[in-house]
């Protein structure tokens, strides 16, 4: 059983830590009731470069590591979505 009092109120997506980072780091967020999540990590000029989350998950605080080992140095972006909440945040690959 999960206690409620513990379970977010709100959407959230952190920002990742570390950043710049290389190759690996990790994405927080936390959604406060269970639905579809997808977390994508997107170029600069908008290309899908991976899906990191495609699938339910419950409410509740998540963490997930991306490792970007086959990826080039850049800028990219990461974004969350769950029903109606969208939220982008940029981060930084130094290798």
């Amino acid at each position: 059983m999960v206690d409620v009092d513990y379970l977010p109120q709100n959407y959230d997506l952190f920002q990742n830590y570390p950043n710049p980072f290389n190759p690996v780091t990790t994405i927080s967020y936390q959604i406060p009731e269970n639905n579809h999540v997808t977390l994508k990590v997107f170029d600069m000029i908008g290309n899908e470069v991976e899906t990191l989350i495609n699938e339910e998950k419950p409410a509740g605080y998540h963490t997930i590591t991306f490792d970007a080992e086959n990826i080039s140095t850049g800028v990219y972006f990461y974004q969350l979505k769950v029903g109606d909440f969208v939220s982008t945040k940029k981060l930084i690959l130094m290798k």
